[in-house]
């Protein structure tokens, strides 16, 4: 199966809905929409977007849950010129907020449900103007202060083509935040080029066909949702939406993937580990099950090979890339049942259009075997973040390796390359970790809890856990008053600005945080500190 050139996204909706539009697209329970009725409803959005100011170079948001509306969302920003920019429901509102006023347009596409929310995210106007807020899920708009508004029946009652406002692969497709070590969430950029290479590789790599029933299974604001998505449509696919009801409760997930009879199933690592500590998983089980595929964080040895002998059938596939090099860089389909626990699987090999170095400080490449720091080069690098050059520079450098310049992305993670030219990942070379399959800056919690008044010091690390998370979140404190304030009061204050994976797991209370000689916050004291559990509170 060879890939079919495109230029932007939508073209890969547009494409299967002239060639069979009658044929199922999205599924979400009894909830079903067509190529057809796909491709029309996205248009009609489209279309009414634009007329409402939304153009090429436009950030339209998105506080929807996943949903087939969302997709459709998803599809009439695009179709319109614009960026979609995901925000996650759930997030505080401070946190929102922040992403909100760093898109900086005036466009936002929601639901009823988030109306406890907008108060407080869209009290101000952006420097654009008045919001023009979207409801996807009212025929009227409800009662909400003096904005502008459309809703389901404005969109319906829209006719005509959507708008060609002079669009390329260049453009920007969608902006993802991640966090920031600063304490502000990075908006990273993403092209249609960049998305449209990662899909020409993997459909036929995975070889995903028409009939195939693909799982949605992570958020709309995590970019494996990004393959999910454009991998199904390009290939004509179903994409069965996970309701969030079960997308965390191994048993009814377990039977989600069998009553659907899903071929392809993609989510983080710890979805898995669910699944296996719940032994919901019989061998044979999942019969039309085909591929199997995680990316996020490391899938424990133990987890896979559970999972491998249980199902025979299925091929199994690591991924691994970080947002800022668009869904996933390298591969390492598993050829066989891991002899141990013990086993390292590797990261793997690059994708088509990528290249994986593993470099010194000096940005030399390191012999094969030894450890270095893990960049990332070719076509599925970021333009960078959103107007923040100085971060854009700090990570997306030119370097020459072999004579030849090139830019690449310094990951922050550390590698090793094997005999067979695969790479093998290490761990973290920073601050920042993945838990759950949320990439965490330890530096985005410090800054909110140091913007406590009830606190004089804090700082956070982080400790190797054996749970499915990998890691545990401990958060070091100095009150501001001897006695002072005790960690289930920090949480409470800290659930208004961070989400619930950001949240600490663990608390030391101190007179005064250790230094070391140059007079920093001595982490690998507090670390041990956690280890040993000395000073630990809860």
């Amino acid at each position: 199966m060879s890939p079919v050139p495109h230029e932007l996204l939508p073209d890969l909706l547009s494409r299967q809905a002239e060639s069979r539009p009658d044929a199922t697209a999205v599924v979400m329970g009894p909830e079903r929409l067509t190529y057809g009725e796909l491709d029309e409803a996205s248009s009609r959005l489209a279309a009414c977007l634009a007329g409402r100011g939304v153009t090429r170079g436009s950030r339209v948001c998105i506080l929807l849950p996943k949903s087939p509306m969302a997709i459709v969302s998803i599809f009439g920003i695009l179709k319109a010129g614009a960026s979609y920019v995901p925000l996650d429901p759930d997030n505080p509102a401070a946190r929102t907020s922040r992403m909100l006023r760093s898109a900086d347009d005036r466009f936002l596409l929601t639901s009823s449900k988030s109306l406890p929310l907008l108060s407080e995210l869209i009290s101000e106007p952006p420097s654009q103007g008045d919001w023009c807020v979207g409801w996807m899920d009212e025929e009227n708009a409800p009662a909400f202060g003096a904005i502008e508004s459309f809703t389901m029946r404005d969109v319906r009652s829209t006719s005509g083509a959507p708008p060609t406002p002079g669009r390329g692969p260049d453009d920007i497709a969608y902006i993802m935040f991640t966090s920031g070590s600063t304490g502000v969430p990075k908006g990273v950029t993403i092209t249609h080029a960049n998305v449209l290479a990662f899909i020409d590789w993997a459909v036929p790599y995975f070889g995903i066909v028409p009939g195939d029933r693909n799982s949605s299974h992570p958020p709309l604001h995590f970019d494996l949702s990004v393959f999910d998505i454009f991998g199904t449509i390009s290939a004509g696919a179903e994409l069965h939406l996970v309701p969030k009801s079960v997308s965390l409760l191994p048993a009814p997930l377990a039977r989600f993937i069998r009553d659907s009879e899903l071929t392809q199933w993609f989510s983080v690592p710890s979805v898995l580990n669910y699944m296996m500590n719940a032994d919901c998983i019989a061998a044979g089980d999942f019969p039309a099950l085909k591929r199997l595929l995680w990316c996020g964080e490391v899938l424990p040895t133990p987890t896979l090979r559970y999972f491998m002998e249980r199902l025979p059938h299925v091929r199994f596939t690591n991924l691994y890339g970080p947002t800022e090099a668009t869904i996933a860089s390298s591969y390492h389909t598993v050829p066989a049942l891991p002899p141990n626990d013990r086993e390292d699987i590797p990261i793997g090999m690059p994708c088509d259009g990528e290249e994986l170095l593993v470099l010194d400080e000096a940005l030399v490449p390191v012999p094969p075997g030894e450890i270095g720091e893990l960049y990332i080069g070719g076509v599925g690098l970021s333009p960078g973040y959103w107007r923040d050059a100085e971060k854009t520079e700090a990570a997306f450098k030119a370097t020459s390796v072999g004579g030849d310049l090139r830019r690449v992305y310094r990951t922050g993670d550390l590698a090793w390359i094997g005999a067979a030219g695969e790479v093998h990942y290490v761990g973290r070379a920073d601050s920042q970790i993945k838990s759950r399959g949320y990439r965490i800056e330890l530096g985005e919690i410090e800054a909110a809890l140091r913007s406590l008044a009830t606190l004089d010091e804090a700082a956070v690390v982080a400790i190797r856990s054996e749970g499915f998370e990998g890691w545990t979140i401990c958060a070091a404190y100095v009150p501001a008053t001897p006695g002072g304030t005790d960690p289930s009061r920090i949480t409470e204050e800290l659930r208004r600005a961070l989400p619930a994976y950001m949240i600490p797991q663990r608390w030391a209370v101190y007179e005064r945080l250790p230094t070391n000689s140059n007079g920093k916050v001595d982490r690998p004291q507090l670390r041990s500190d956690f280890e040993s559990k000395a000073a630990v509170v809860r």
